[in-house]
């Protein structure tokens, strides 16, 4: 039976087979095949494996056709919504046509993607919206709920994905009745997971699952026993996600959030209380305080910090008051609704969570301050996930399958396996099918400033990219290790470049793509954000430029913690935690620029630390096999090459 479902395999794969006959431009690749043959044999023995593809190999086929050919039931998690989107509506279809396989396919997001029937109902009866365009909004998505199938918001193009007004129109796990609700029969959440319990493939992200299963959710924990096969795809970003949702928070637009339902509720069951109201307006106030006792916006701070700020040791004393005034009597008003009893939960529940954070933790997980424009949040984090995510996979034996075009340093991947728990599992890896010797060039500007900390580096980083970008003429992207540099960046450059010049913050990821690809010859300065899961091939993007190595701040307070965690269990924090992230995370920026095989361009990494520092050839080592120089005649001479 094995050799059967080999040699099916191998069909599918062939130059003349299925795939090729379904997916325009398909060609085999021996990376791919090889791929697709170890994650079969993964499937089948019910093993573990970590795999790592350069770009290019196809690994979405690599492991969708052996899944599907193994059969049984099959969850796939991807890094982000639009991931999954492309997944379920683009890869899977194509996949099943050219197997002729009969397998259903769902799609399956968090519950605060979909309109939630009860909350929208509330707010339109309520009027109390902020704005007569927030009004407008909330008439269109009730008569996009009336006449949706999904009710997945995203299906609503007119109202946009971060318009305020979604918050009164979804719910989260906080305000979601659950099975009490009156319009749980109509629930698009309950809709879409009886369609994902039904399906043989179900399409998850990263956040989704493991949202739902740290909460024991009935969504994806009724879905995990049944499974045969768990495929994460990005999975360089599994620790991350895993340590937040293995986390606690509470914030303050929570609690605001909280006193506005509480009074809404009670209105909606026939009768405010004047007492209820005036302790719910104190805890309103209560969270907003808390909030403005910090100046600065996009502030990470470690516990010991933020209680030095002025104020904040007696707005947190004062909210906890406020908070166990409105628990209370909510609790003896609990029974009046579903929604009251709902309200009464959520402020135990966060009672409770603001409580344990004031007292000291352990020395396994960290507490610390997050702070937004509008908000707040207060945070226990697990140091490291491991544990908690191992309890996941073993409660049943099946597949677990890890791929990612970066998990490995090198060929080492203990790192990642390290921050999951699963240091037993198999792992392979396979470069990448292009010929970066021939597409591409790794130049390192030389007159840079030894130190990437002095207050003149991003200036001289501007100034090694203009030669660069008139070499290439545009078509450049310029990433940059923080928004400050990004913004310095900014301001050197737009008055002495003549090509279009695109910047983070000035639209949507997805709309500065779109303008990017469109103009031919722009220039795109971003930050996080577009170091991964951003594709553009052909001529557009010749460039990537890197101002630093990816290093975490070592002020960010989870990473200090966990510096502080290592270094007492005796081990290298540096060589063990912050080197391995910092190169999976520049393997990712340096990814954005060869995407296609007819792909050419030019990768500048300006950090001297690539030459000056021990570790600067094991990083270098890490990225694909490129040409180096640090001339910037070889530069101009490459593109000269290329015909304008």
């Amino acid at each position: 039976m094995q050799r059967e479902t080999q040699d099916a395999l191998k069909r599918v794969f062939a130059a003349d087979g299925p795939l090729a006959a379904q997916v325009e431009g398909y060609r085999p690749r021996a990376q791919q095949i090889e791929m697709a043959q170890a994650i079969l044999d993964a499937i089948k023995s019910g093993s573990m494996l970590a795999v790592e593809a350069g770009t290019g190999t196809g690994k979405t086929f690599a492991y969708l056709v052996p899944a599907l050919l193994a059969g049984g039931k099959v969850i796939v998690s991807t890094g982000t919504k639009t991931l999954q989107n492309q997944l379920h509506d683009r890869d899977l279809p194509s996949v099943r046509e050219a197997l002729a396989s009969g397998s259903v396919a769902a799609l399956l997001k968090g519950r605060a993607n979909y309109v939630c029937l009860y909350r929208l109902e509330n707010a339109a009866a309520e009027g109390r919206l902020e704005s007569r365009e927030d009004a407008a909004r909330l008439r269109s998505i009730a008569h996009f709920a009336a006449t949706s199938i999904t009710g997945d918001r995203a299906d609503l193009a007119e109202v946009s994905e971060d318009a305020p007004v979604w918050q009164h129109a979804t719910s989260t796990r906080e305000n979601c009745l659950g099975q009490d609700c009156p319009k749980y029969k109509d629930c698009f959440v309950m809709r879409a997971r009886k369609n994902a319990l039904a399906a043989d493939v179900v399409v998850v992200n990263h956040h989704q699952f493991f949202a739902d299963v740290a909460l024991r959710d009935e969504g994806i924990s009724e879905l995990l026993p049944s499974c045969n096969t768990v495929i994460f795809d990005e999975a360089h970003q599994l620790p991350e996600t895993a340590r937040l949702f293995f986390g606690e928070t509470v914030s303050s637009a929570q609690l605001i959030e909280l006193a506005r339902d509480a009074r809404m509720e009670l209105r909606a069951a026939g009768g405010a209380s004047p007492e209820l109201d005036r302790i719910a307006s104190k805890l309103d106030k209560a969270a907003r305080d808390l909030r403005l006792c910090f100046r600065k916006e996009g502030q990470r701070l470690g516990w010991t910090q933020a209680m030095r700020e002025p104020g904040f040791a007696d707005a947190l004393q004062s909210l906890g008051q406020a908070l166990e005034a409105v628990r209370k009597p909510l609790g003896e008003q609990a029974e009046r609704s579903e929604g009251l009893g709902a309200c009464a939960r959520r402020a135990a529940d966060a009672s409770a969570l603001l409580a344990r954070i004031r007292e000291e933790g352990s020395a396994k997980e960290v507490r610390w301050t997050e702070v937004f424009g509008q908000s707040l949040q207060l945070h226990i984090t697990p140091l490291v996930p491991a544990e908690l995510f191992r309890k996941q996979m073993l409660d049943h034996p099946r597949a677990w399958i890890f791929t990612s075009a970066t998990l490995a340093m090198g060929e080492d991947f203990s790192h990642f396996k390290r921050e999951l728990g699963i240091e037993e599992a198999a792992a392979r890896t396979w470069p990448s099918p292009f010929d970066f010797e021939r597409q591409a060039l790794l130049y390192a500007p030389r007159g840079l400033p030894a130190d990437p900390n002095d207050p003149a580096y991003t200036e001289a980083v501007v100034e090694a990219a203009l030669p660069v970008l008139r070499a290439s003429r545009g078509r450049a992207f310029l990433l940059f290790t923080s928004h400050r540099a990004l913004r310095r960046a900014h301001e050197l450059l737009k008055d002495r470049i003549e090509y279009p010049l695109l910047v983070q913050g000035e639209g949507s990821r997805s709309e500065l793509l779109v303008r990017f690809r469109a103009l031919g010859n722009a220039v795109l300065l971003g930050a996080a954000s577009f170091w991964e899961g951003v594709d553009v091939r052909g001529e557009a993007l010749s460039v990537v430029l890197i101002d630093k190595l990816p290093f975490a701040p070592p002020d960010d307070p989870v990473l200090a913690a966990r510096i502080e965690s290592l270094r007492a269990e005796g081990g290298n924090p540096f060589m063990d935690f912050q080197l391995p992230q910092a190169v999976l995370q520049l393997k990712q920026g340096a990814g954005r620029l060869i995407r296609d095989e007819d792909d050419r361009g030019v990768l500048v990494l300006c950090d001297p630390r690539l030459r000056t520092k021990g570790y600067g050839r094991t990083i270098r080592a890490s990225l694909p096999p490129m040409k180096q120089t640090r001339e910037l005649a070889d530069v101009e001479a490459f593109f000269a090459r290329i015909p304008a």
